[in-house]
């Protein structure tokens, strides 16, 4: 039987989940059905999904635990993997609305993983007005992280409406991972693990002198924040770092990637500092409204791929850097350059260890955070960073699948003690999709932040762009914004402006 290994930080992930807080990412596929498809289009997908038997890694994997003669959890092949389990139906009352979708979608992603089975589902989704159906997956973050998921995504579908009438489902595209894989990684039995050990030491005793200069920078940096570079725990308390409980908020907003890029060229800084300062922007409104601002600035953890373009490994190749969100800043532009500076202070940071260096650096800068989840202090004490937000590179063109249309992607991720909300967004398609994740019961009226990030961005836009400019890229036919209220679980909302993506209407909350 053929095996890998999980590395300390897919661990992680499996160690520190609870009921309160699973482990496990997902996406929202919003899709529209084919011209001219069948009344019985839904059906047919639902039946063909749940009698293909065929998998490819790492849909195929499911966990063996440790015991005394296996030391540390593996990915095994599952052989029988029940799909009724695993592929769901769900169907909205028609016509099923945006407030409606995020209200299922909040459920969703509320509910653990059965980690006795390869831990993923699928639901499709039928219900939607305007000739709409989607698809919601999840996945365990020990699986897979945000830049292979894309990569996985971006195989199962192709830009030809043609070719994507044959393709199998998600789980059987791509190439035969665990063979190969498996081939190179022995069961990790005692001798075996011992063995790794003693090589992995030998080749990374060279990095030791690096990853010591690296927290000695940061050190030397706690109470001066003067240089830019923001240490770990210098957060300040509020609202988004306490206790969770398990029931979930979704909520979604949508940019056009012209009317952002535009706005980056403007500022001369990058598409990455854009959505930091639109987040920034956005919690500062969100927070004064709920009179919780705090005097210093929120942080922020950035999630960052350091897998090579040719890797096709799932698992998680990610470092974190640290940067500040401006959050005490009142003018737009002075927040921007204020999370410019930032993180390119973070970045140069992280970019002068050696790539075999990146993992224990990673573990070594998430131990404190993995500590306080494992001894139940975490939320109890002041956050390593106030929230986590990751962007992730997704496919430029438009992608079928069975001759639908996918219109838009959302990722939804995770929430723990301590970080009761997560901000991922994904590009796709000339647009950027942001995903908010939040805690049901910390943060009442999340819908409130999607609808203060289409504030933020006007705000750069008026403080940055020439005029003329400011009403090609946010009134122009480019601009794709979606005021996502209507999205959130479960809150009342005004009705959002119709989407300008034609020939569909958007519909309303």
């Amino acid at each position: 039987m053929t095996s890998v290994r999980l590395n300390p930080l897919d661990s992680a992930w499996l160690f520190t989940e609870s009921r309160a807080t699973p482990n496990h990412v997902g996406g929202l596929l919003e899709f529209r059905l084919p011209e001219g498809a069948p009344r019985d289009f839904m059906r047919q997908l639902m039946t063909e999904f749940r009698s293909h038997r065929e998998f490819s890694a790492p849909w195929n994997r499911r966990l063996k635990y440790a015991f005394n003669k296996n030391p540390v959890p593996v990915w095994i092949e599952d052989d029988d993997i029940d799909l009724e389990y695993h592929v769901r139906h769900a169907a909205l009352p028609w016509p099923g609305g945006e407030r409606e979708l995020g209200e299922l979608v909040g459920r969703l992603q509320s509910t653990p993983l059965d980690l006795s089975r390869p831990p993923w589902e699928c639901t499709i989704i039928e219900g939607l007005e305007a000739d709409r159906f989607a698809l919601f997956i999840k996945m365990h973050h020990s699986l897979i992280d945000g830049v292979s998921g894309m990569k996985l995504l971006q195989r199962a579908m192709s830009p030809d409406r043609a070719r994507s009438l044959k393709l199998p489902p998600f789980w059987a595209s791509g190439p035969e991972l665990a063979a190969r894989v498996g081939r190179e990684n022995p069961l990790p039995t005692v001798a075996n693990a011992a063995a790794a050990a003693v090589q992995a030491l030998r080749g990374q005793a060279q990095t030791v002198p690096q990853l010591i200069a690296a927290f000695a920078k940061m050190l030397k940096r706690v109470g001066d924040p003067g240089e830019g570079l923001i240490v770990p725990f210098a957060a300040p308390r509020s609202v988004l770092n306490g206790r969770v409980r398990e029931k979930r908020r979704f909520a979604t907003q949508q940019f056009s990637m012209e009317r952002m890029r535009t706005l980056a060229k403007a500022a001369d800084c990058t598409l990455n500092d854009v959505v930091l300062a639109i987040c920034g922007g956005a919690l500062r409104s969100f927070l004064q409204e709920r009179d919780s601002l705090p005097e210093q600035s929120l942080t922020t953890g950035i999630p960052v791929s350091v897998r090579p373009r040719d890797d096709e490994g799932s698992g998680n190749a990610i470092t974190f850097i640290i940067a500040t969100l401006g959050t005490d800043i009142d003018d737009a532009k002075a927040r921007l350059e204020a999370i410019r500076n930032s993180v390119r202070h973070a970045k140069e940071h992280v970019q002068s260890l050696p790539k075999q260096a990146m993992l224990q650096y990673t573990i070594l800068l998430m131990a404190p955070t993995i500590i306080t989840l494992l001894t139940g202090i975490g939320g109890r004490m002041r956050p390593m960073f106030n929230i986590t937000i990751s962007n992730v590179p997704g496919p430029d063109k438009l992608l079928y699948f069975r001759g639908a249309e996918l219109m838009a992607t959302y990722p939804a991720s995770i929430v723990t003690h301590g970080q009761a909300l997560n901000i991922t967004c994904q590009s796709y398609a000339g647009s950027m999709n942001f995903g908010f994740t939040g805690c049901h019961s910390s943060l009442p009226s999340m819908q409130r932040l999607a609808v203060y990030a289409e504030d933020a961005l006007k705000e750069l836009e008026t403080a940055i762009l020439p005029r003329a400019t400011r009403g090609r890229t946010s009134g122009g036919a480019s601009a794709k914004t979606v005021a996502s209220g209507a999205r959130e679980t479960g809150a009342k909302t005004a009705k959002p402006a119709p989407r300008k993506r034609a020939p569909t209407p958007r519909r309303k909350a």
